[in-house]
């Protein structure tokens, strides 16, 4: 299929450690719906990370469905690079309130 012909997809995953033992799909689509989910994590300050390998391997589950070990890895990554966004965006937050 030609790059260009490729509708968008884009996932979403929860991970509250504190209350889930794995990562959730918590929401996934294709199209406008993916444009929706881009658009509605950007406007929450939720980062966006690009990652079409996960994303094909998320279309796979369900909404509501937990993260497969074998995705762990990769949803490891997406996880630490926002936890280091979060924590980057917290300190410049605190650096000008001081």
């Amino acid at each position: 299929m030609a790059e260009e012909n490729r509708k968008l997809q884009a996932a979403a995953i929860s991970y509250d450690p504190n209350e889930q033992d794995v990562p959730i799909l918590s929401a996934f689509g294709e199209g406008r719906i993916a444009d929706k989910i881009v658009e509605l994590a950007k406007e929450s300050g939720v980062p966006v990370v690009p990652e079409p390998g996960l994303t094909k391997m998320l279309s796979k589950l369900a909404v509501g469905d937990e993260i497969a070990p074998e995705m762990y890895d990769a949803v490891a990554k997406v996880l630490a690079f926002v936890s280091e966004v979060d924590r980057a965006y917290g300190e410049k937050i605190r650096r000008g309130l001081d």
